[in-house]
C-alpha cells in the first residue's frame, strides 16, 4: 500500500558562499510554491561576507521557509593560510557535520528527503541513518557534472598533470575537455583540493537522485550521456532531474535605486552590464585595460567595480560587498569625467537580477559563473564570457562554442592580461556589430527555451520537478 504524504518535508543543505546559497534558496522556493513542500534550509555560513549574511537574514524574514544558520567552524588549524577555495569549503563542511546532524535530528517535523549541494556529499550517511532519501543538488551544468563524476576514472587513466597534456580529455558521450579548460581542483594533482574533488566525484553517484540546474533542450548531449548505462550512466545510476533555469526573483534595490533610474533614461538594448560575480577580482593592470576597453567601445555600460587585487581570482569569494568606492585611485586618469554620461560605476554590489531584466540592458560581461549565466540566458542577453576560477572556463567554452550566445577572450584571462583593443572588439560584437547578430538572435532563442522549460504545459523542468515531488509524496 502506497502512503500519500500531503506536505512532505524537504531539508536542503547549502555550503558557504553566495554562489551556493542563492540556488539552494531559490530551489527551496520552487518546492514550496509549486508543490506545497515544507522546506527547511540549513546554511553553513562563512560569516565573512556581508552580502551572504544579508541574504540569509532576508530569507529568514520572508518566513516562506525555515532558514537555520550553522555557525562556521574554526578550521584555521586544519588548512594552510594559502589553502584553495575548494579545500576551505570541503573542510568547513566536514567540520560542520556533527552540528548539522544534531540540528536535523532536533527538527520537530521529520524530513522526508535530504538535499545536499556538491560539497555535502560526505553527509549522505545522515540521510541513511534517518532512513530517508538523499539527493545531490548540482547548481552548475550537465557538462560540469559529467567531468566531475568521470574524474575518478581520469585519475587512473591520465599520467602527470592535466594541464601539461596535449590532447583533450574524452568524457564518454560528452564534449571533450581541453587541458586549459579543466576546473580549478584539477590544476595541481598534489593539492588537497584535487583529492577533495575526486572524492566528491566518487560520492555523487551514491545518492538517490541528482538535481541539476539546467534543462533538457539546453544540454541534451551531456544529459543523454549521464542517463546512458553504456556511457556515464554506468557511473551515475541515480535518476537525473533537470530543474533549471533556477534564477533569483527581483531584489529590493535599496540604495542602488539610482542605478535603475539611470537605466530608465537609456535606449533599449543599449547598455552593457559588467560584473564578475561575488568572488571575482582583477589585477590592477587588467582593471586599467578593462576601463579603457569599455570607454573606447563607445557603448553605454554599468560596471560593478571591485578594487584590484594581487590575490587569486577567487580571493573575495567570502567577502562579497567589500571594498571602497575611491575609483580614481585605480582607474585611468580622467576616466570618471570622460564616461560620466555613458557609464555608471557601482561599488561593491548591484541589484543584478533587476538590472539584467531591464529593457535598456543589451549585453552582459560576466565571469561565466553558472548562476549569472542562467540569469543572462533567462533574459535573452548575449555575453562576453570572462572566466576566472572554478568551472568557469568550461562554462565559457559551452557558451561560446556550443550554445552560441557568447564571445570570449582568445586566451584565458587567467593566463594573460586581455588588452583594450580585444575588449573593444568583444563589446561591439555582442552589442552593435552586424557580425554579432547571430549571437544576439541565439540569446533570444534560448530565452524562449528557458521559459518553455518551466511551462506548466509540458515544460521539461516543470515536469521533472513534478516527477520528483510526486515521488516524495508517494514514496
Amino acid at each position: 500500500m502506497v502512503t500519500s504524504i500531503s506536505n512532505p518535508h524537504a531539508v536542503l543543505i547549502s555550503s558557504p558562499g553566495l554562489g551556493h546559497l542563492i540556488p539552494v534558496l531559490e530551489f527551496g522556493k520552487l518546492l514550496i510554491t509549486h508543490h506545497n513542500f515544507e522546506v527547511t534550509i540549513f546554511a553553513v555560513a562563512s560569516r565573512t561576507s556581508a552580502a551572504e549574511s544579508e541574504m540569509i537574514q532576508a530569507a529568514m524574514s520572508s518566513k516562506l521557509c525555515q532558514i537555520i544558520e550553522i555557525s562556521p567552524p574554526n578550521i584555521s588549524h586544519l588548512v594552510d593560510a594559502d589553502a584553495t577555495l575548494v579545500t576551505i569549503l570541503a573542510v568547513m563542511m566536514r567540520e560542520s557535520k556533527s552540528a548539522l546532524r544534531a540540528a536535523i535530528s532536533s527538527l520537530t517535523s521529520r524530513p522526508n528527503v535530504l538535499i545536499f549541494d556538491v560539497f555535502g556529499t560526505e553527509f549522505f550517511d545522515i540521510a541513511d541513518d534517518l532512513g530517508v532519501a538523499k539527493y545531490c543538488f548540482v547548481a552548475s551544468n550537465a557538462w560540469f557534472l559529467s567531468l566531475t563524476v568521470y574524474t575518478p576514472l581520469l585519475d587512473k587513466l591520465v599520467q602527470g598533470e592535466y594541464v601539461d597534456q596535449t590532447e583533450p580529455f574524452d568524457i564518454p558521450g560528452c564534449r571533450s575537455v581541453r587541458p586549459e579548460e579543466v576546473v580549478d581542483p584539477m590544476l595541481d594533482r598534489r593539492n588537497q583540493q584535487y583529492f577533495e574533488y575526486v572524492r566528491i566525484g566518487r560520492e555523487i553517484p551514491l545518492c538517490d537522485g541528482i538535481l541539476i540546474n539546467t534543462w533538457e533542450d539546453l544540454q541534451p548531449k551531456a544529459l543523454a550521456a549521464l542517463r546512458d548505462d553504456k556511457l556515464l550512466g554506468g557511473i551515475v545510476k541515480a535518476p537525473i532531474y533537470t530543474v533549471g533555469p533556477i534564477v533569483r526573483t527581483p531584489e529590493p534595490t535599496g540604495s542602488n535605486r539610482e542605478v535603475l533610474d539611470w537605466l530608465d533614461k537609456q535606449p533599449s538594448d543599449s547598455v552593457l552590464y559588467v560584473s564578475l560575480g561575488s568572488g571575482g577580482t582583477l589585477s590592477y593592470e587588467q582593471t586599467i585595460e578593462l576601463a579603457w576597453g569599455l570607454e573606447l567601445s563607445q557603448q553605454r555600460f554599468i560596471w560593478v567595480v571591485r578594487p584590484p587585487s594581487t590575490a587569486k581570482a577567487d580571493g573575495s569569494f567570502f567577502t562579497a560587498g567589500s571594498g571602497g568606492d575611491d575609483f580614481s585611485s585605480f582607474l585611468p586618469e580622467g576616466f570618471l569625467n570622460r564616461i560620466h554620461e555613458v557609464g555608471k560605476l557601482v561599488p561593491k554590489w548591484a541589484p543584478q537580477v533587476n538590472i539584467l531584466r531591464h529593457s535598456s540592458v543589451g549585453g552582459f560581461l560576466s565571469h561565466a559563473g553558472w548562476n549569472s549565466t542562467m540569469e543572462s540566458i533567462s533574459n535573452g542577453l548575449p555575453m562576453i564570457a570572462w572566466p576566472l576560477y572554478a568551472e568557469q572556463r568550461m562554462n565559457a567554452t559551452a557558451l561560446a562554442e556550443e550554445l552560441g550566445v557568447a564571445v570570449r577572450p582568445k586566451i584565458q584571462p587567467s593566463e594573460r592580461v586581455v588588452g583594450r583593443d580585444e575588449i573593444v572588439t568583444m563589446v561591439r560584437k555582442i552589442m552593435v556589430d552586424k557580425q554579432g547578430q547571430p549571437i544576439r538572435d541565439r540569446a533570444k532563442e534560448l530565452k524562449h527555451s528557458a521559459e518553455k522549460a518551466w511551462s506548466s504545459e509540458g515544460g521539461s523542468s516543470y515536469n521533472s520537478l513534478s516527477l520528483l515531488a510526486n515521488k516524495r509524496k508517494h514514496p
